[in-house]
């Protein structure tokens, strides 16, 4: 029953994923002042390249080949075992550090793509992605270490379940600082205004869209859908970890309709909050990331420190 659920979760992250992109698209054009796409265009536009055969450059190895397969790998992964419906059976079997470590395979994968077509750009986006990477995984695990720590696992599922049945155990006025520094991670790690501009095709600033420049068709709806979905997951677990009601505790079928039901609110509900606040955000300059990015190191250290003493 348990794999099951999982397998249902996982379907679910991912058909929400393009849904996401969706929203982020559509509430930043409205504020804009633009009519925008509808939600599910992003949908429409996964269609069109599964149905294009892929085009790969002529210099391009293994590397290039395997990212978008090793890239929608490890974000289905995640989406199979990480708590998003339930904290019960597979579904919540998810630790923190493994989480971690398979996004950045993910990003390894696509940072060595990048660098296979031989081209500036791409190599010029894949050194400022393993940049980036540095300082935000760091952080990713810090963030949550201060919840882990007042619990005593670093056990996706059990903190989530901890923090719905005591939110007074794992929760303190320190979690403020985990949160805000998960948040400039969730930004960094998604490519996300003031990091990076997923919206722009300007050489000189991109970041994630120099490594994918080379790939067409069903490569690049593979790269596009799974960097959604990495969205969708990390949304997701901020959602759960910080407000971790609604989530299902026990396999009944109530219980997993309602998580389900939470999880659309929740990702959808942060995605909009997202695309709101980058139209009042500019991209920062490119020597100015590490600040931010040590300064959310920082938040997460602090948290980490003061949960230890409050514990």
């Amino acid at each position: 029953m348990s794999w099951v659920v999982a397998v249902a979760q996982m379907l679910l992250v991912a058909v929400l994923a393009p849904f996401t992109i969706g929203v982020t698209k559509a509430v930043r054009a409205r504020l804009e002042g633009r009519a925008g796409g509808r939600f599910g265009q992003p949908w429409r536009d996964l269609r069109k390249l599964l149905r294009k055969p892929p085009i790969s450059p002529a210099d391009a190895g293994m590397f290039f080949l395997a990212a978008p397969p090793v890239l929608m790998a490890t974000s289905l992964i995640v989406a199979f075992t990480a708590p998003f419906v339930t904290t019960v059976g597979v579904g919540g079997s998810a630790d923190l550090i493994v989480v971690v470590g398979v996004l950045l395979l993910g990003t390894v994968a696509l940072a060595l793509a990048g660098l296979d077509t031989g081209t500036a750009f791409g190599g010029m986006g894949s050194s400022r992605e393993m940049a980036i990477a540095a300082l935000v995984e760091p952080t990713l695990l810090l963030s949550v270490f201060a919840l882990s720590t007042r619990v005593g696992t670093t056990s996706l599922g059990r903190i989530v379940e901890a923090g719905a049945s005591d939110p007074a155990r794992v929760f303190t006025p320190t979690s403020l600082l985990a949160l805000a520094a998960l948040g400039i991670a969730v930004l960094a790690e998604t490519g996300r205004i003031p990091v990076d501009n997923p919206s722009t095709h300007l050489e000189l600033t991109m970041v994630h869209e120099a490594m994918t420049l080379e790939y067409a068709g069903r490569d690049l709806a593979q790269v596009e859908w799974a960097s959604a979905m990495r969205l969708t997951i990390l949304l997701g677990l901020l959602g759960n970890l910080f407000v971790p009601w609604g989530v299902a505790t026990e396999l009944s079928p109530g219980w997993l309709a309602f998580g389900a039901v939470a999880l659309v609110v929740k990702v959808l509900g942060l995605a909009a909050l997202l695309a709101a606040g980058e139209v009042f955000l500019a991209k920062l300059r490119l020597f100015r990331m590490p600040e931010l990015l040590a300064g959310s190191f920082a938040l997460a250290l602090l948290a980490v420190l003061a949960s230890t003493i409050l514990a």
